[in-house]
């Protein structure tokens, strides 16, 4: 009775095959020439059960169908390969054919024979990569168990090897690739895809990332999807996630570490500088613990990946900030220079007006100089000779039309030099007018309070006016100067900056005087003397108004002068364009 319990029972399986299990199988291939083996194989190992996957069993009953079972179907975990078949050596053929043509080292072979004296055992263990050589007398039920069981184990931990082996290769790979990445979107969806090749299976994912010091949770932003959850991409913010989501999510930045649930795994990582990376991975099948572990590795570098980005972009801003730096540095030069070069050449004019002024001084100037003398000379001799009154008059009058030509020479020259001086060009740049202002009131202000008068200032902060800054200025200081000169004692000035239209506008009101009909009429010309006077006996040349009208026509705006009348003080209000004209 012990003899039939151990020797393989030839019984029909005619049943037929259970469903497909969702359950993962061990693919077994029974490569022997006799039916009967076939079916005694089968029915021998009907209830296997390893780590829970049952056999999925294969036939080939010729070396020739082997070769193409074996080429068709590279994940075989075990071979249960007869010896002779179409040949004495037909099998060992095979095993050649295996290891050596189609590469599969991870293949368990178990050799069957039924005349083990054909092929002796040591030599054909030595000679062929096999895994184990039985005898078919020798293959009990209880034997074929342990051998199959032994040589499952083995292709387990061989393929465990080799999945190791595949992705330390490509988080190796992946390492070179992620570090080359320089956004940080960019990074995020390297890092999904670097995933899903390492896990060798299809999967969904979402990466989100939070800031240093970023103490709500929920706080994080969404870097990048793929699979199921690509509908989150374009969105950047954490409140756009499912509630469940979120809910992982918030849960692993509290939980700081990786955690693997059935189908769903939760990565986590911190950088060196502080930032906080999750990754959220649905996968089509559950993770393995050699997956786990390549996971687990592959999440460790990533905070050198980000951190690179992140130094990177610290890099690239302060780039732009010294570029930046570097341009403003280069246009202060480029204006300073255009002011030198504008103030040279006022300097050669007026090097050159000055040589024409001694020029002109050491001729023309002479002469009734000389005059004058001459009749003083004879004038103190007539005194002293007692003359008539007739000859001193006359001496006098010689002198007096000597004097009249002497400055009539000297307002020619002073109209020449003006003439000169209003040969002046503007250059436009960006200028806060009200800011100006303040400045040039600034400045008077000292004559203002010697005449005990009150100065406001009014205008919008940081608007921008196209315009020449140095001529405004001094536009802008020949008008406040006059309202201080001509307002009483104790009088009030105002000076206001708006905006009307595309214009800004400038008005300086004074209770001075005020203006007369005539006085509106002859206002901005040169060398022009209003009936008001200075209320503290100011000195005046006539051309401070002149010189404001030329500045303001050539920025293309205009100067204009109200007074209700004599005693009710005036207004000058300036427009200027905002914005720099064609």
């Amino acid at each position: 009775m012990a003899e039939q319990d151990d020797v393989l029972q030839l019984i029909d399986d005619t049943e037929s095959p259970p469903e497909d299990s969702p359950v993962r199988k061990w693919k077994i291939a029974v490569i022997d020439d006799d039916h009967a083996v076939h079916e005694g194989t089968r029915f021998a190992l009907s209830d296997y059960n390893l780590n829970g996957a049952t056999l999925e069993i294969l036939s080939a009953y010729s070396a020739a169908e082997g070769r193409t079972l074996m080429r068709d179907n590279p994940d075989i975990a075990a071979v249960l390969l007869d010896v002779i078949m179409e040949t004495d050596v037909a099998g060992l053929e095979l095993v050649e054919y295996i290891r050596n043509e189609i590469k599969n080292e991870t293949v368990r072979i178990i050799l069957r024979t039924g005349q083990p004296g054909q092929a002796p055992e040591r030599r054909v263990i030595v000679q062929y990569d096999i895994n184990d050589y039985k005898a078919k007398t020798e293959l009990t039920a209880d034997k074929l168990f342990t051998s199959l069981t032994a040589a499952l184990r083995s292709y387990q931990q061989l393929e465990r090897m080799v999945q190791t082996r595949r992705g330390l290769e490509i988080i190796i790979d992946a390492a070179s690739t992620l570090y080359d990445f320089k956004s940080m979107q960019r990074l995020a969806e390297g890092v999904l895809t670097q995933l899903a090749s390492l896990l060798n299976v299809d999967c969904a994912g979402i990466l989100v990332l939070r800031d240093d010091g970023n103490a709500a949770a929920a706080d994080f932003s969404v870097l990048a999807c793929s699979g199921c959850y690509s509908r989150f991409i374009g969105t950047t913010s954490s409140k756009a996630l499912d509630p469940d989501l979120r809910h992982m999510v918030e849960e692993a930045f509290q939980r700081r570490k990786n955690e693997f649930a059935d189908h769903r795994s939760v990565l986590y990582s911190r950088t060196g500088s502080g930032r906080e990376v999750v990754v959220l991975l649905q996968a089509e099948r559950q993770l393995s613990d050699t997956d786990r572990a390549l996971v687990e590795i592959f999440s460790s570098r990533l905070s050198i990946a980000f951190d690179n980005v992140i130094l990177y972009q610290q890099l690239q801003e302060a780039n732009t900030q010294l570029e930046d730096r570097v341009a403003q540095r280069t246009r202060a030069l480029m204006q300073a220079n255009r002011r030198l070069s504008a103030q040279w050449l006022r300097l050669q004019r007026a090097n050159g007006f000055k040589n024409e002024i001694l020029g002109t001084v050491a001729h023309d100037l002479k002469n009734p100089l000389g005059v004058i003398l001459g009749r003083t000379e004879m004038l103190t001799e007539l005194i002293g000779a007692g003359s008539p009154k007739e000859n001193v008059t006359a001496q006098v009058e010689h002198i007096r039309d000597a004097t009249k030509r002497l400055t009539s020479m000297v307002d020619h020259l002073i109209s020449d030099a003006m003439a000169d001086a209003f040969d002046i060009t503007i250059r436009r740049e960006a200028v806060d007018v009200a800011a100006l202002v303040n400045e040039v009131t600034e400045a008077n202000l000292p004559s203002a309070v010697n005449k005990q008068q009150s100065i406001s200032v009014s205008g919008p902060q940081h608007f921008v006016t196209m315009c020449d800054g140095d001529r405004i200025r001094e536009a802008i200081d020949n008008l406040v100067s006059n309202a201080i000169k001509y307002s009483p004692i104790g009088g009030k000035i105002t000076v206001a900056v708006s905006h009307e239209g595309d214009d800004t506008v400038i008005r300086i009101a004074d209770q001075g005087p005020g203006l007369s009909p005539e006085d509106l009429g002859r206002l901005f010309g040169r060398f022009q003397r209003l009936s008001a006077k200075p209320t503290a006996g100011e000195s005046s040349t006539g051309l401070g108004l002149s010189i404001v009208k030329r500045i303001i026509d050539m920025h293309g705006g205009h100067v204009t002068a109200q007074s209700p009348g004599p005693g009710q003080g005036s207004t000058f209000t300036v427009t200027l364009p905002a914005t720099e004209t064609s």
